[in-house]
């Protein structure tokens, strides 16, 4: 998943992502102090009416920018671990799944608040009723635990986000220090860039390390939405002119192979369900709209868009590098000051959606933890956590500074489990005394199945890979290039 904020407007943004992550304790805490900023709380009563709402339009815009994170620059290189003609096509049927996967999430969803009659259920509590519902006594009694399970896979995956955050500030970053001395006003210039030597990937890594201290110690969500916005504006300007670049230009296609080798299909898996994990924002996008009626259309044709967004992207940017494609398209881009300068926004945007990223763990965590001491050791405790959750991102970071195998990681072990493994098996677990068809029980089966697959696969491969290039680790972020 990628990062869950509004480009119409902050508040609705944080809205959503609070919606989407919360415990039961943090939730209503976030109600009670934030009620002002919350205008579409989902506490309200059952049975009040909604006169409040984000139009079908607004939720479309939500979803598709949801998605517009550091994934959809791995893709590229995804496509080449898959082959230029098996790429495209597996993002295809990925996106079919993963939208098929949304829609039986929100089923389900609405089924309990039917029956529960509650206005609202956010991921946790869906499946944890889905297990109430099931016809085993051992299920029925461990439900709770399905709220831990997913509120566990929400960390990993959001402090996995983090860290492929802090190493793409550096990658870039390192780039553009090296190659400043040769930077021109010419973006079509052939001449071979000379590189000025600069301290290693890590370094740089460490050297963000304050900034999102101080970022991450911001706890009012006012002044977050304005990192949001800024995150927004600049991510958004930098896309535009990465997308026109690599439709320039494109070298013959012939040369590139059709499938690529079986051994590196699994990092382009990780890659691919990293990108499409936006699973979460569902149903407090549904929850938001003012007739939720239309959702199911709007999720349809939101998904659409992203699948072709991602399949252009990925496709034409290995078109456009061939075997050159970096872990990042950034990477790639000429050296002039007006791609440096694309570099440069993204940068600025990712390191201000660092912290609304690292808030959804946050919030889940220190609402736990500072109910268990006293009062006056409530905000000392609330810091600490803070600072040590950046320390760890930015630990694991140096220890895997490898873009692609971060991204790879993160999307295999914890994506998988939220977009493909959970919600076919909560599918079963709700409908199933209702009676349901063999046919359907196959699908969900095979979809979880092919989920549990890519985890098991792509977690290895991307582990692997990790082994083996550990003794190249100081290098494996070189950004030598050629013009």
């Amino acid at each position: 998943m990628s990062v869950t904020k509004s480009t119409e407007g902050p508040q609705g943004a944080v809205a959503i992502k609070l919606d989407l992550m919360s415990p039961p304790e943090s939730a209503k805490k976030l109600e009670n102090k934030d009620s002002t900023f919350l205008d579409e709380s989902p506490s309200e009563s059952p049975g009040s009416k909604k006169t409040k709402g984000i139009t079908g339009f607004q939720a479309l815009v939500h979803l598709v920018k949801g998605n517009m994170g550091t994934g959809i620059l791995g893709l590229p290189l995804a496509v080449k671990n898959a082959g230029i003609l098996m790429g495209p096509l597996s993002l295809l049927v990925m996106g079919f799944i993963a939208c098929h996967c949304m829609h039986i999430l929100v089923k389900c969803a609405q089924r309990f608040c039917k029956r529960l009659n509650k206005p609202f259920m956010d991921y946790g509590d869906t499946v944890m009723h889905g297990l109430e519902a099931n016809p085993s006594a051992w299920l029925r009694n461990h439900a709770h635990w399905g709220r831990h399970i997913v509120s566990f896979f929400l960390i990993v995956t959001q402090l996995g986000f983090c860290c492929v955050y802090i190493v793409f500030l550096a990658d870039n970053l390192k780039q553009v220090v090296e190659a400043v001395n040769s930077t021109t006003n010419n973006c079509h210039s052939n001449e071979t860039v000379i590189l000025t030597p600069t301290m290693d990937s890590r370094l740089y890594m460490l050297s963000f390390l304050p900034f999102l201290v101080l970022l991450v110690l911001i706890r009012n969500l006012r002044i977050l939405t304005i990192f949001s916005m800024l995150a927004n504006i600049s991510m958004l300007v930098s896309l535009v002119i990465i997308t026109q670049y690599i439709t320039q230009e494109i070298p013959d296609p012939s040369r590139l192979p059709l499938v690529a080798s079986w051994k590196t299909y699994p990092l382009f898996f990780g890659t691919a369900i990293f990108s499409f994990e936006s699973i979460g924002v569902v149903l407090p996008l549904e929850n938001k709209m003012k007739d939720a009626r239309h959702f199911p259309a709007i999720l349809s044709l939101g998904m659409s868009i992203i699948t072709a967004l991602y399949i252009g992207i990925g496709a034409l940017g290995y078109l456009r590098f061939g075997d050159d494609i970096k872990a990042s398209i950034t990477l790639n881009l000429p050296n002039c000051w007006l791609y440096q300068s694309v570099k440069l926004l993204y940068v600025a945007g990712i390191l201000c959606t660092y912290a609304l990223q690292f808030y959804v763990p946050a919030e889940i965590i220190i609402p736990f933890s500072i109910s268990r001491v006293s009062t006056r050791w409530a905000l000392p405790l609330d810091l600490s956590i803070r600072i040590a959750m950046v320390c760890l991102t930015c630990l694991l970071a140096i220890l895997i500074p490898r873009l692609d195998l971060v991204l790879a990681l993160v999307g295999s072990v914890s994506s998988s489990a939220l977009a493909l493994i959970i919600p076919p098996l909560l599918e079963v677990t709700t409908f199933y005394s209702e009676g349901m068809s063999p046919l359907t029980i196959f699908k969900d089966a095979l979809i979880s199945i092919l989920g549990f697959v890519g985890f098991v696969v792509g977690t290895y491969q991307a582990l692997d890979e990790l082994l083996k290039s550990g003794d190249s680790l100081p290098f494996s972020n070189s950004t030598t290039f050629i013009q």
